[in-house]
């Protein structure tokens, strides 16, 4: 990491050298200024003004102001200086973080639910409550770091996930433990989303940007990985939400100390009516699917569909009619931001819907005890963090989305793998699975952050990254209240929890199928 953090460094000073000799080139309405001496160039934030030369110098002796303006302001005044090596260690610490948060419920959630009270029919909100406000926040959090700054965001974040989480730990009942997780999966999204922005401006070269997005999937992987252990070594999980929130304001005050500001500015207004639109419809989406699993055909359940659908179509009228929209719609027709999309989306159906429940069903089939469960999980984890880390290696050799294209695959393989274990009662048969599902995992984790900032704009890198993880945190909610919904039915039919997993375990496989081919078939075409 050292000698990382060094060749980064020096990159960055090679770049800034030169981006500053780019943005002091004259204009066509000044060619003929003569040169300006590298000793004399400041490094700009404003629009440049050319010194007086004899072609161009008015007749009061002073040069014409150019109107060449950079849509990146990467260095605003009382904000640190860019500092690569640092930037990524608290944007990768708090990454790690918001995701051990999200999954903590998913090894102490018998736990849990014992002690709020929570109806068997109602445990879905326990997992769902942070991926309603991610998938609700995300892109708009992205857009609002582009415009008006990613560490303002990024901070802003980081505390109010960390208090949320803190506040987590007294809750008593089900609908104050879910509003607690609503309002953690907000924060990280915003911290989230405004991360990576953070770090393709303190990475501006390709090589530098691959190695530090790679390094940040890895730590998705890793905040996966830790969070069992951690949830299953600590006695209470009141005591793992305090834990997580105290080290989470740790990162916020490290972050307040070392991130620099940066930001697109598009000017005009903010886009309000397409981030209350497009909040409103992923909060009813994200609500039919949670309550669908009690009964798709009831009247609630429609109604929050249908508002869903009218709410993206008022979205969609809105953005084409702002002159700064939340999202530019044009990039739908972009097959690289549409890969990225279709791989956020089924990541969160077929691996993050799974693998939210399996260690449930683990503890209430074959009684393992939530530790038990955590180390056996760990693997999978331990795995995809592994394989993250190392996925920057392929760079070159194998695209982004063959990369995905393979970790789906590579799912699917594992998933089927395991079919069967759990009514065998053997945990030692799912083994090979964890193992194949892990490496898939990992190389979903290393292509789908390079991808996401690869396929927009590198003004609006936030942005990207939050339309990408929203479809990732929508998909996990959609694939969490199916993966409930097929094993618990299974069940109450008389089939059996296991064989009710295995139905999951099998629509599992084939929405990853679905995946592989959708990402394979949007590669660029020659």
């Amino acid at each position: 990491m050292p000698e990382f953090i060094e060749r980064t460094e020096a990159g960055r000073e090679r770049t800034a050298e030169v981006e500053s000799a780019r943005a002091e080139t004259p204009t066509a309405g000044s060619a003929q200024a003569g040169p300006v001496p590298a000793e004399a160039r400041p490094f700009q934030t404003r629009p440049f003004e050319a010194p007086p030369g004899p072609a161009t110098a008015s007749a009061t002796g002073t040069a014409p102001r150019s109107t060449t303006r950079s849509t990146e302001e990467p260095t605003l005044t009382g904000s640190p200086a860019v500092r690569p090596g640092a930037t990524l260690a608290v944007t990768s610490a708090a990454t790690a973080l918001a995701l051990m948060t999200y999954t903590a419920p998913a090894v102490t959630l018998v736990d849990t639910a014992a002690a709020l009270h929570t109806a068997p029919s109602a445990q879905a909100w326990l997992l769902n409550g942070t991926p309603l406000g991610l998938a609700a926040v995300l892109l708009v959090a992205g857009s609002l770091a582009d415009d008006h700054g990613r560490r303002r965001v990024f901070l802003w974040g980081t505390l109010a996930l960390g208090l949320t989480t803190l506040l987590g730990a007294f809750t008593t009942t089900t609908w104050q433990f879910t509003l607690a997780r609503v309002a953690q999966g907000a924060a990280s999204a915003a911290l989230l989303a405004s991360s990576l922005g953070l770090l393709v401006h303190a990475f501006p070269s390709p090589r530098g940007r691959l190695r530090a997005t790679g390094v940040w999937g890895a730590f998705v992987s890793g905040g996966i990985a830790v969070s069992p252990v951690l949830s299953g070594a600590v006695p209470s999980w009141r005591l793992v939400h305090g834990l997580l929130g105290g080290a989470t304001l740790l990162v916020a005050v490290a972050g307040a100390r070392v991130l620099a500001e940066s930001r697109s500015p598009r000017g005009g207004r903010p886009d309000l009516l397409g981030a209350a639109t497009f909040g409103a419809a992923l909060v009813a989406l994200v609500a039919a699917l949670t309550l669908g699993r009690d009964g798709w055909l009831r009247a609630p359940v429609g109604l929050l569909f249908a508002a869903a659908v009218a709410l993206l179509a008022l979205f969609a009228v809105a953005e084409r009619r702002v002159a700064t929209p939340m999202i530019d719609l044009s990039l739908l027709r972009r097959r690289g931001f549409l890969a990225s999309s279709a791989g956020g989306l089924f990541t969160g159906l077929a691996v993050i819907g799974l693998f939210s429940f399996l260690p449930t069903v683990l503890q209430q089939a074959l009684g393992l005890s939530p530790m038990d469960t955590a180390w056996l999980f760990l693997l999978w984890s331990g795995l995809s963090f592994t394989v993250a880390l190392q996925a920057r290696r392929l760079a070159g050799r194998v695209s982004s989305r063959a990369q995905l294209s393979l970790g789906f695959a590579l799912h699917a393989a594992g998933v089927l793998t395991m079919l069967g274990a759990i009514g065998a009662g053997s945990w030692h048969r799912l083994l090979p699975g964890l193992v194949l599902a892990g490496v898939g995992s990992g190389l979903l984790n290393a292509a789908l952050p390079l991808l996401s900032v690869e396929s927009v704009p590198v003004t609006r890198a936030a942005m990207g990254s939050g339309a990408q993880q929203t479809l990732r945190y929508v998909g996990s909610c959609a694939g969490v209240a199916l993966t409930i919904a097929l094993a618990t039915g299974a069940s109450g039919a008389g089939g059996g929890l296991a064989r009710g997993t295995d139905v999951a375990m099998l629509v599992s496989a084939g929405l990853a199928a679905v995946g592989a081919l959708g990402v394979w078939g949007l590669r660029e075409r020659a």
